[in-house]
């Protein structure tokens, strides 16, 4: 397959300002952030303290208020933990497990850690189930000091009085179907290139920070996760994804240079989970007790090892 099977663009040629618009004409709302996400978040407000750091402003969409929970008893003596989730709008369980944790875990570690939870980095997104922002434009590629992508710059801004006090940050995420059905051959035609078919692991796996491997901390979560759901093994030719497997269910991106959101920070424990919500193996409740589980473990380990 090839970018000549995408219905948008001319094949070779990376999409202009026409291209786009007709990419954006053809997504639609299919959920609510308001329903799904933010009336969940306000169920919090009695246990923890609610920060609207931002607002998308969409138009002709609407306007969206992106939202982070604090501990209450924010203590700058302690380290903060920090998770994002939803940075892909379309990767459900990344919301929907961070908040699962917040629901039935984060109390659990009142007075030994400060926690930041930010559910659901790109509201438009996930409304209409898919991997870009309005701009057709990727924001787990664009975690970069000047770059074009609001819902990424806004986390930025939240996190800059953090850094330095940030011990861990786990990214929730998902790998899907659509991966290979929609999301890859759009940006093949987007960036005017061939499209080149991939594989999509059954199973839950972990990226790591090449510049910050913790390969312990990784496999600590993974130990974790596989009481609730099963670990993605290695293709035949031993990757995943097509990166190399670098211990079960671990491979690793220099999160920093490609601009990921688990670069953002300069914690020292960094992971970003990738649940398969299509396995005829899993539940969508089994992916958001994946994700939670993740968090959990990630917090942790991180605790019982640092000083």
């Amino acid at each position: 397959m090839t970018n000549q099977t995408y219905p948008i663009g001319t094949p070779g040629q990376p999409w202009g300002a026409a291209e786009k618009t007709e990419w954006r004409a053809g997504q639609h709302k299919l959920r609510s952030h308001a329903d799904e996400v933010v009336a969940k978040i306000d169920a919090l407000r009695d246990r923890f303290d609610v920060d609207q750091y931002g607002e998308l402003d969409c138009a002709p969409d609407g306007r969206y208020p992106l939202l982070a929970i604090r501990s209450r008893d924010w203590d700058d003596a302690l380290p903060t933990m920090l998770v994002t989730g939803g940075v892909h709008g379309y990767e459900t369980s990344g919301v929907h497990g961070a908040l699962q944790f917040v629901e039935r875990h984060a109390a659990d570690y009142a007075g030994r850690a400060n926690l930041l939870v930010v559910p659901c980095v790109s509201p438009w997104a996930y409304e209409r189930i898919n991997r870009w922002n309005p701009d057709a434009l990727d924001p787990n590629r664009n975690f970069k000091a000047g770059g074009p992508v609001a819902e990424s710059a806004a986390v930025l801004a939240l996190i800059a009085p953090l850094q330095g006090r940030v011990l861990v940050h786990v990214d929730l995420h998902e790998t899907t179907d659509s991966d290979e059905s929609e999301f890859r051959p759009a940006l093949a035609a987007r960036d005017g290139k061939d499209y080149e078919p991939g594989t999509i692991p059954d199973g839950f796996y972990l990226c790591a920070d090449s510049a910050r491997p913790e390969p312990g901390f990784q496999q600590a979560i993974n130990a974790e996760v596989a009481k609730v759901t099963h670990i993605a093994p290695a293709d035949p030719d031993g990757t995943i994804i097509g990166s190399p497997v670098v211990a079960p269910g671990v491979i690793e991106y220099d999160c920093r240079a490609l601009g990921l959101c688990a670069g953002a920070t300069d914690a020292s424990y960094v992971t970003t989970t990738e649940v398969y919500p299509d396995s005829p193996r899993a539940t969508p409740q089994q992916c958001n007790d994946a994700q939670a589980a993740a968090v959990r473990a990630a917090i942790d380990f991180a605790l019982a090892n640092s000083s």
